[in-house]
């Protein structure tokens, strides 16, 4: 049959990196492009007594159906522990919990940008928000990323002519796949901008327990005086992505147009793993896990830029970042970065092609996005001597 498939799906490509994941998916491939959380980074003792525990006290709750803003007693805590450690949160604000942090984006594009409406976005920036703003039929403008975070110089003259810009997104936080941290005066003038011009700002935010090095940075969210950020969180990086629980925090009248935009998709978030989050925020140790994994990505980070200075040497550049899981780096302009990665693959590393987070396909880019937190220490070490070995080609 020859299928006749939607405007809003049919311009779309694969995600690169899933492509690239299942083409090196083989046991002996190191995965340098994967995104991950450290295998030792679970806390699966914590989980298993939890999930335990509330299918012997309370199964039905737990297998029942829920409410589409989700589970009463974890939107609670999730209220009080943002207000309380980031003063996230006012009293015009509310909060839905989400399956995944992807479907905040989703949420948010789905209630705010009409077909041709514009989104601006960090350049480069996340492959999932970047896909999720095309099949919305939205217009991305991209905005160079600096090392201290998005240029504001070039988002106030986007601002000035583009009268459509209904949104702009930004990771302020160990920015994948860039790594950059936003500065504090740049978080201040991005929320000046985004009020004067009248545009909603999306703080996503999936890596920010995840600071290993440097000073905690205010959240967008925390100088909110006028219901223009929405924030999204999520436990992916910090519990599990499988359980699949994020949130957001945003005004009323957002949060209510989100609910119903959630009802319309998959009605509510699975509420054993919202039960899951809420006893391990309240009853287990999720401080002194955060500490643990924040060690783990530490040393992982320090392992791969202490080879990447060894082993690459002046044939890359990078800004080294105070945390996350990603480290952004620059080739050489005479090297084919393509082929770099296509070599590197050929050599049981896989990496990830930097054109893969730009805004258009004519878009150029010398850099790959490497990946600490998913690969074995010992894994770091083999990977970076053979990418030392692959530059030696070019």
């Amino acid at each position: 049959m020859d299928y006749k498939f939607s405007d809003r799906i049919s311009s779309l490509k694969p995600s690169a990196i899933r492509e690239i994941l299942k083409a090196t998916s083989a046991g002996d491939v190191i995965p340098f492009a994967a995104g991950n959380p450290a295998p030792e980074a679970f806390p699966v003792d914590d989980v298993r007594k939890i999930t335990a525990e509330i299918l012997e006290k309370d199964p039905i709750t737990a297998l029942q159906y829920g409410i589409s803003e989700g589970y009463t007693p974890l939107r609670s805590t999730i209220s009080k522990y943002m207000k309380e450690k980031y003063n996230v949160g006012s009293e015009d604000d509310d909060i839905i919990i989400t399956s995944g942090a992807q479907q905040v984006i989703d949420l948010a594009t789905k209630v705010l940008v009409n077909e041709d409406d514009v989104v601006i976005s960090e350049s480069p920036s996340f492959i999932g928000a970047l896909n999720t703003y095309r099949s919305y039929k939205g217009r991305l403008v991209g905005v160079d990323v600096d090392s201290d975070g998005m240029n504001m110089e070039m988002l106030e003259e986007v601002l000035k002519k583009e009268k459509r810009a209904k949104l702009i997104y930004t990771i302020p936080n160990f920015q994948n796949p860039s790594g950059v941290t936003m500065s504090r005066e740049k978080r201040q003038r991005l929320y000046e901008l985004a009020k004067e011009y009248g545009v909603i700002i999306l703080e996503d935010n999936p890596y920010g327990e995840l600071r290993c090095s440097g000073e905690n940075v205010p959240c967008i969210k925390s100088i909110d005086t006028e219901g223009i950020v929405i924030y999204s969180g999520s436990f992916s990086k910090i519990l599990s992505p499988g359980i699949r629980v994020a949130f957001t925090i945003a005004n009323k009248e957002l949060i209510a147009k989100m609910t119903v935009g959630k009802q319309a998709s998959d009605v509510h978030t699975p509420v054993l793993t919202q039960m899951i989050v809420n006893e391990w925020m309240n009853n287990y140790d999720m401080e002194g896990h955060i500490l643990k994994i924040r060690d783990i990505y530490r040393k992982k980070l320090e392992l791969m830029c202490g080879l990447i200075d060894s082993e690459l040497g002046d044939f890359v550049t990078y800004v080294k970042p105070e945390g996350g899981l990603f480290i952004w780096c620059k080739l050489p302009d005479s090297v084919n970065m393509l082929k770099f990665c296509s070599v590197a693959a050929e050599n049981k590393v896989a990496v990830v092609p930097g054109i893969a987070f730009m805004m258009y396909p004519e878009d150029k880019t010398q850099c790959v996005r490497l990946n600490f937190s998913t690969p074995t220490d010992d894994g770091i070490v083999r990977g970076m001597k053979i990418l030392g070995k692959v530059k030696e080609m070019f």
